[in-house]
């Protein structure tokens, strides 16, 4: 069994448990980290496996989503934004060829249609949201608004950047770094700094088993497919998930589908911030605020993945996946397995970082549903 390092409170003893199986087996390879928090105290702060310690800095690629979702939550509740206001509001360009009607509700929950181009990104295009908008901006959604929901891999956060930019006149990486990443003192970066570089690993790629990979042989994605446009897979240079989450580029600019850079350390301190109180302050989210978010706006079979799943606004329900969650769970996941969340019905908070890709691990690696069954029953013998 690989070495687990860390501590864990008293009561969250099985946590360690659980996570030292998962350092020993999905995780030996590449390394892990588990860090959780319950009513605004650390309770574990955890890592194994090869190649990663406490204070690693990894590419937690669709995490982004999730730090991106909680300042329109913000600015929804400064007044700043309007959920049932067109996005061409606020940004005329988006209304063309027949986008004109897409609501800021819409777009939070994956049902705008826009997930790409006919031609996909350039590298080049994906480091820089500003360009990602543009383009999509300009051209046809790929089924009617608010017909369905597919998940926007590639674009949602250049998206809902863009409307935050025209809306306020500062970027979400502002507003996060203003006002949640900086007061928390949060190692979860949209923009990292030069200097933390040498902290950083570089994820590390799939090794699949014999059977996945028959799996993926006989499961092709086909070139003009729905996944294929959301993913980049169609693009003359397509999008190499690995390649791009170890970009200086791609770190610097902290593109907001998937460019964020950190630890679970501080993506649970984030979500601990939208759980309870921490540090003394108040939860980030009013109530009616988080209920609005967390609420379920898409379900179903996903028109891009082709799997049933939910959305709430920009967030992931997380009771859907994990039922012994509470219903205003809300968090996001990242393709290499990561998890991420806050329960606030327990105040809790939870993050799942994982350094190489786990198999169909876009949801979250499969460990993560013991891990949060051990976590939210350690919690539950706690006291809420």
């Amino acid at each position: 069994m690989s070495e687990v390092h860390g501590m864990v409170a008293p009561g969250f003893e099985s946590v360690r448990e659980e996570f030292a199986g998962v350092a020993a087996a999905e995780a030996r390879d590449g390394g892990a980290q588990l860090v959780v928090y319950h009513r605004g105290r650390l309770v574990a702060d955890l890592w194994g496996g090869d190649g990663v310690e406490g204070d690693s800095l990894l590419a937690l690629y669709s995490s982004a989503k999730g730090a991106t979702a909680l300042v329109a939550a913000l600015l929804v509740q400064d007044g700043a934004l309007d959920l049932d206001r067109e996005v061409a509001f606020w940004w005329p360009e988006f209304a063309a060829e027949g986008k004109g009607g897409v609501t800021l509700r819409q777009l939070l929950a994956h049902r705008s249609g826009a997930i790409g181009t006919a031609d996909g990104f350039t590298p080049d295009e994906l480091a820089d949201d500003r360009r990602v908008a543009a383009r999509v901006a300009a051209h046809r959604p790929y089924w009617e608004p608010d017909t369905g929901h597919g998940y926007h891999a590639l674009t949602f956060g250049a998206l809902v950047g863009e409307v935050v930019l025209r809306a306020t006149g500062r970027t979400v990486q502002e507003h996060y770094e203003e006002r949640i990443r900086e007061p928390y003192g949060l190692d979860y970066h949209l923009g990292l700094p030069e200097e933390l570089e040498s902290r950083f690993r570089p994820a590390l790629p799939l090794l699949p088993t014999p059977a996945q990979q028959a799996f993926q042989a006989a499961n092709p994605v086909a070139p003009d497919s729905l996944m294929a446009i959301a993913f980049g897979l169609h693009a003359e240079q397509p999008f190499d998930a690995v390649a791009y989450g170890n970009s200086r580029a791609v770190h610097a600019a902290a593109p907001l589908s998937g460019g964020g850079v950190g630890s679970a350390r501080g993506l649970a301190r984030m979500y601990a911030a939208v759980a309870g109180e921490l540090d003394g302050r108040p939860p980030l989210l009013k109530p009616e605020v988080l209920a609005e978010v967390s609420r379920v706006h898409s379900s179903g079979t996903d028109l891009v993945t082709g799997e049933r799943n939910a959305f709430g606004l920009g967030f992931v329900p997380l009771a859907t996946r994990h039922p012994e969650l509470g219903p205003t769970a809300v968090g996001h996941s990242g393709v290499p397995g990561s998890q991420s969340f806050a329960d606030p019905g327990r105040a809790l908070a939870y993050s799942y970082a994982r350094r190489r890709f786990a198999f169909a691990a876009g949801p979250g690696a499969r460990e993560n549903d013991r891990l949060i069954r051990a976590v939210a029953a350690a919690a539950d013998r706690a006291g809420a």
